[in-house]
């Protein structure tokens, strides 16, 4: 069987986004009469790992598809400096830190960082990347940098900045 140096690259790339799973900290089943449980995972974010996040989804044993409902709660559990953020995606769309297959059709479950510089707070948001009985499933939190070793450094650059003009 010869296979395709792309479709190489795209079985390489998606072993590698497994491999950055993120650790099970809880296991809670809907039931005994279905093969469904709530699986909670917890992982810091690769650029900021003063944050963790938690999120929780529901995972069907003996289907070719889980369900795309979803929740995350993301809290700073360490330091957050000004070097960290100065390294991260700050466009509208942010940047992809997390994916998770989700079917066997290309659905995933993404974890998307969005840093919002008016309100110094980093913004997480989890969604399934396919519809799903007419809704697209989404879970949002935010990490507030009020207080954090970031936010000093912000606002020292800030009242700097005013000084020189």
């Amino acid at each position: 069987m010869n296979f395709s140096p792309r479709l190489l690259g795209l079985v390489l790339a998606l072993s590698t986004l497994t491999a950055c799973s993120p650790k099970e900290v809880g296991d809670v089943s809907l039931g005994l009469f279905t093969t469904k449980d709530i699986k909670i995972q917890t992982f810091n974010d690769p650029a900021i790992p003063g944050v963790t996040c938690h999120i929780s989804h529901v995972e069907a044993d003996l289907s070719l598809a889980d369900p795309s409902d979803m929740s995350i709660a993301c809290r700073q559990t360490g330091e957050i400096t000004a070097a960290m953020l100065g390294k991260i995606d700050k466009s509208k769309s942010g940047e992809v830190i997390f994916t998770a297959s989700k079917s066997i059709l290309f659905k995933h479950l993404k974890i998307r960082r969005i840093f919002d510089a008016d309100n110094r707070t980093l913004v997480y948001l989890s969604y399934s990347t396919k519809e799903s009985a007419g809704s697209d499933k989404h879970s949002l939190t935010t990490v507030p940098l009020w207080g954090s070793k970031a936010w000093q450094e912000l606002e020292a650059q800030q009242l700097a900045a005013k000084a020189g003009k």
